[in-house]
């Protein structure tokens, strides 16, 4: 498993977004330099300029709209399918030598909340991830630990779908394992070999850059660049520098499979190439993954499939893919994430001091295309979110539980009246927030109002007496309740997740419930004898490790945020 310095972690497991006041922040980041031209696999140019519209005004936000990395342009969804009602997605999965980290989060609850608002609109989706499971990192770790490479994949590929399971994604529709298409990867190759855009050397085989003139339509890098960026040594077998591999020549130790080259294996890039046209065909609505992956291996694959299949780059050239979107790094504590920094945490390390639907929030509360940074900080206040999100729902179930029957007030009170047409434009807000491009962060702002309603009714004088006070908590909670499935926080009827927050505060307190309650027995005897300064001292040293106290109330304490966390 990975490991990072205990100085570097210790209680420390962190993470972080922008705070709750920047949550309805619209945020977008060029993937290549404003400057840089862009041009089409078929001559056509576009500026990378273009990128981020922050205006909406004219836009038809019951319709969903995407930032398409190709053009740099927030655009109108539209599939292929000529009913309308057909989508196709592929996104990137994940290399499978090691357990899932933070990043890998990061990419699949983006697109599992795409995923879930193409099926709101009504669309029939396909949604295929697949499994890197030949390739030298996995070679690599498998001698170093003497598992075959398919035990070593099988491992891991359970642990991925367990960490998914856990944060809320759904399971795609499809999910491929490379080595289950090599047939397929070897197909493609030599109908490339075939058309003149790839070529065999001494068993090795790799797509000439040279044959597509107008590579780097997708990064905005072109041939210059690549060769102005080339290092001092340079594999003197290929045509250009730029060349990548489709297929690698057998070497000791590495599982092979029967070429017409030899024995070998696939390259990288092909893999998603053949796989994309073996389960989906060979052209598609949308592809995903990280922005990491814009430039080579998107690149790449863009180049193989406009070659194999005769389609292009841009919207009225048959693309290979209609819109390419791409979810911004993540960095921890401001610094990039990496092995080496000793700040790399996997998602099961965090999952450990925190629920996977704090995680999950935090995610959530940048926009998909931006930088996060992952501090604790940010986890703490994520969670505190997420407590109040979901014991304000256990409330006012409660109260309706419990609540008599009223009959509708013919003229609600104002009181009323404003709740429920917040509820009202709650909705509507949180449709066309992720109609805009996937506007998590908006989504989020959306929560604050209904919950403070939620509380007003069910805390204050006048809310505790509202005529229609009933009918009012039922519409904000049936709201709220949508709110949370369309962006996968589910609506935790059996209070499962409140008590899986409690015991997680619990455990990065270093205490048991038994510990707790003899701590709250000792500061109510401080009280009992009017020794306050004990009793705040006591308070104090429980709030500071994340607990706080509830005095006067039925449940005796709940988490609250670690202040001095950074």
């Amino acid at each position: 498993t990975t490991t990072t310095t205990n100085a570097r972690r210790g209680l420390v497991v962190t993470a972080s977004t922008p705070s709750r006041t920047n949550a309805g922040r619209r945020h977008g980041t060029p993937l290549v330099r404003v400057d840089a031209p862009t041009r089409g696999v078929y001559g056509k140019s576009v500026t990378a300029s273009e990128d981020v519209e922050t205006s909406n005004e004219g836009r038809d936000l019951s319709r969903l709209w995407l930032t398409n990395t190709m053009t740099r342009k927030k655009e109108i969804f539209t599939p292929r399918d000529p009913a309308g009602k057909k989508v196709q997605m592929y996104v990137c999965g994940v290399t499978v030598y090691d357990y899932s980290h933070i990043g890998h989060a990061r990419v699949y609850v983006a697109f599992d909340v795409l995923y879930r608002q193409l099926m709101r609109l009504g669309y029939d989706v396909t949604y295929c991830r697949n499994f890197t499971d030949i390739d030298d990192k996995i070679i690599k770790r498998s001698n170093e630990s003497g598992e075959t490479c398919e035990a070593l994949t099988d491992k891991f590929i359970e642990a991925f779908h367990e960490d998914m399971a856990a944060l809320g994604c759904l399971r795609p529709t499809l999910e491929p394992r490379a080595t289950e298409c090599v047939d397929d990867i070897i197909a493609f190759i030599e109908r490339l070999i075939a058309k003149g855009n790839a070529y065999e050397t001494e068993g090795d085989v790799y797509f000439s850059v040279d044959t597509l003139p107008a590579y780097g339509a997708l990064s905005g890098r072109n041939q210059e660049d690549n060769r102005a960026g080339e290092r001092v040594a340079v594999d003197g077998r290929k045509k250009n520098p730029a060349d990548f591999a489709l297929w690698k020549t057998a070497k000791p130790g590495e599982p092979t499979w029967t070429s017409p080259w030899g024995e070998g294996r696939p390259g990288w890039h092909i893999e998603c190439s053949a796989m994309i046209e073996k389960m989906l065909g060979p052209t598609i609505d949308i592809h995903g993954g990280g922005q990491d992956l814009v430039f080579p291996h998107h690149e790449n694959e863009l180049a193989q499939s406009s070659a194999a299949c005769g389609c292009g780059a841009h919207a009225d050239e048959n693309p290979f893919v209609r819109y390419w979107v791409h979810n911004g790094f993540v960095k921890v504590d401001s610094e990039k994430m990496s092995k080496s920094l000793g700040n790399f945490f996997t998602i099961r390390e965090v999952l450990d001091k925190y629920h996977p639907f704090v995680l999950r929030f935090m995610l959530l509360g940048a926009h998909y295309r931006a930088p996060i940074n992952y501090t604790q900080r940010a986890l703490e206040e994520a969670s505190d979110r997420v407590y109040y999100l979901y014991q304000t729902v256990h409330d006012v179930r409660a109260i309706l539980r419990d609540a008599a029957a009223e009959e509708p007030a013919k003229k609600p009170v104002p009181l009323v009246a404003d709740a429920l047409k917040l509820a009202s434009e709650a909705e509507k807000q949180v449709s066309e927030a992720l109609n805009d491009d996937m506007n998590t962060p908006g989504v989020i702002a959306t929560l604050s109002a209904p919950l403070k309603s939620m509380n007003d009714f069910m805390t204050t004088k006048a809310g505790k007496k509202a005529v229609g006070r009933v009918g009012a908590l039922q519409s904000l909670l049936s709201t709220v309740e949508g709110l949370m499935e369309a962006v996968g926080m589910p609506k935790d009827e059996e209070n499962v997740i409140l008590a899986e927050l409690r015991a997680r505060a619990l455990h990065r307190a270093g205490l048991t419930e038994d510990d707790l309650l003899a701590k709250i027995e000792e500061r109510n005897k401080a009280r009992d004898a009017k020794d306050f300064a004990e009793s705040d001292r006591l308070r104090d040293e429980l709030s500071a490790r994340g607990v706080g106290l509830m005095d006067g109330s039925a449940v005796p304490w709940r988490p609250v945020p670690v202040i001095d966390a950074t």
